[in-house]
This record gives structure tokens, C-alpha cells and sequence, in this order.
């Protein structure tokens, strides 16, 4: 008998209940799924950390603790552990429980072993980053209406790489594209004017709680 090659756990930093969805689903409330070692920086006091400890759950504690908060949408999301193939089975139970599954990774991540019911959002690194090398190109082939490319971008010259990216491969037409500014590098308004003048057929991703609470702390 063939044994499965699912695993038995995955060590997983949070899960928690948003309203606010992640970035193709903004508005739609979503339990997400943080594998332990996603870098991130806060939003109120922009200090950058990275979860490095995490709970070790098994899936059928995973798939309770996410049907608790009875809402249909799950994003699986993370850093270096998703370019790995060990969050995959998830992804495929939670499609088997009736959720809406999203999964958010790198673009060092094979999507062509996700399960073909998950949304795949894909980040690719700009060459300004020093990571452009770990970019998967191939991913670009596999991506369907379903799914979505995000570039993150710094600067003038990150922009230039990403419209040279959209027009040369026309990847709007394959998905939806979200650009959005890395803070305290590119100005959001900057960021703006430039995909207007230029009529890129991209959505645009602004996180606008940071503003308003620098606003609230100003008064």
C-alpha cells in the first residue's frame, strides 16, 4: 500500500479572523493561515520582525481552528516555508472542506504543484531587491484569471522593470496585476501618477490605516 505523502503537520505561527481580506479579495472577510518565518513590519510603527517560533498543528487541528471562525475564505500565507511543498496538502484539505483557498507566496514557489481550486498570488522580486534571481519565470506561463501577480516596487527604476514586464508579456491579459509602493521608499501619489500616465492596466495597492493613524497621532 502506497504510503501518502501528506504530512503530518506544519508549524504555523498564527491563524487569526481579518475583515479586511488580502489583496484580490479586499473586503471579504478571511481566515488566514501564517506559516512560521514570514518577515513582515508593522503597519503602525513600520519595525520589521519575522515570526521564528510557531505552534507544530496537525491538519485536522488546523481545519478546526480555521471552521471556528466560520467564514468561507482562507489565504495560506508566509515566507521561505512556502517555497516548499509542505503547506500543498493543506491547501488541497481546505479545498476538500468547502473553503475558498488563496495562497499568497514568493515567486521561488513551483505553482504548477498547487492545487488547481486554490487563487495563486505570486510575488516576483524586482532586480532592485537582490533577489530577482530566486524568481520563478516559468510561473508566469501557469497563471490563469484565477489567479494574481503582485509587485512590490521601491523606486523609479523598479517601475520601469515592472511596466517592461506587463507590456513585453502581456500579463494583464492573463491576470489580475497589483502594484504597490514599499513604504517610506516610493510615495504612494508617486507610484499613482506614474501607472496613469502610462495607462497600465493594474490595480493599485495602498495601505491607508498607516496614514490615518499618523494623522490621528498629529492632532
Amino acid at each position: 500500500m502506497k504510503a501518502s505523502a501528506r504530512p503530518f503537520a506544519l508549524k504555523i505561527s498564527e491563524i487569526f479572523l481579518s475583515l479586511q481580506g488580502e489583496s484580490s479579495r479586499v473586503g471579504l472577510p478571511s481566515v488566514f493561515i501564517r506559516l512560521t518565518g514570514c518577515p513582515l513590519r508593522c503597519v503602525w510603527c513600520d519595525t520589521p520582525y519575522a515570526f521564528s517560533g510557531g505552534q507544530t498543528m496537525s491538519l485536522p487541528e488546523i481545519l478546526a481552528e480555521v471552521a471556528h471562525h466560520a467564514v468561507p475564505h482562507v489565504c495560506v500565507t508566509g515566507g521561505e516555508p512556502l517555497a516548499q511543498p509542505a503547506c500543498l496538502p493543506l491547501l488541497s484539505e481546505l479545498s476538500d472542506a468547502g473553503h475558498t483557498v488563496s495562497l499568497e507566496t514568493s515567486g521561488a514557489l513551483d505553482i504548477g504543484g498547487v492545487d488547481r481550486r486554490v487563487s495563486r498570488i505570486v510575488d516576483l522580486k524586482a532586480p532592485g531587491s537582490g533577489e530577482c534571481h530566486r524568481n520563478r519565470w516559468q510561473n508566469l506561463a501557469l497563471l490563469t484569471a484565477n489567479d494574481e501577480l503582485k509587485l512590490v516596487l521601491k523606486d523609479r527604476a523598479d517601475y520601469e522593470w515592472a511596466r517592461q514586464l506587463i507590456v513585453d508579456r502581456q500579463l494583464a491579459a492573463l491576470c489580475p496585476v497589483l502594484l504597490s509602493p514599499v513604504e517610506g521608499e516610493l510615495a504612494a501619489t508617486t507610484l499613482a501618477d506614474w501607472i496613469l500616465t502610462d495607462r497600465l492596466p493594474v490595480r493599485f495597492q495602498l495601505q491607508l490605516h498607516k496614514v490615518l493613524w499618523g494623522k490621528m497621532r498629529g492632532r
